[in-house]
């Protein structure tokens, strides 16, 4: 019984924060496309902007969603590999252009390691305001 919860707050910790994720990046995709209507933007700046749009959006909704103090680098880099699925999903739909190439290849990778850091640092930063 008690494994079974474990279970189900960890997947629940991993559901949670993938979604929070995802709205927090389409909220700041939102901004950014308004900031980039109004003020003349150059193309270099639109790939890194949406590179910390995303890392920003998994570190915020790891220290948001995660329920448990526990297995942060493992739900962190399950979290970042979810989202990175998600919105790519999502934002393909909004586009209507959906394709997987090298860039969003790296942009899994790029989510795995910011989800894993992410969840090792809301872990260790709620211990130790918790004890």
């Amino acid at each position: 019984m008690k494994n079974s919860n474990i279970n189900r707050h960890f997947f629940l910790d991993i559901i949670r924060t993938t979604i929070i994720a995802v709205i927090i990046s389409l909220v700041l995709v939102l901004v950014f496309a308004l900031i980039v209507n109004l003020v003349e933007v150059g193309e270099k700046v639109i790939l890194p902007v949406n590179q910390a749009i995303k890392v920003i959006s998994i570190l915020a909704s790891c220290f948001v969603g995660f329920k448990e103090n526990k297995q942060g680098a493992f739900k962190g880099a399950l979290s970042g590999l979810c989202y990175t699925l998600l919105s790519v999903l999502v934002f393909g739909l909004i586009s209507k252009e959906i394709s997987f190439n090298l860039m969003k290849l790296i942009d899994v990778a790029l989510g795995i390691v910011a989800g894993a850091i992410s969840g090792i640092l809301s872990v260790n930063i709620r211990k130790k305001s918790v004890a």
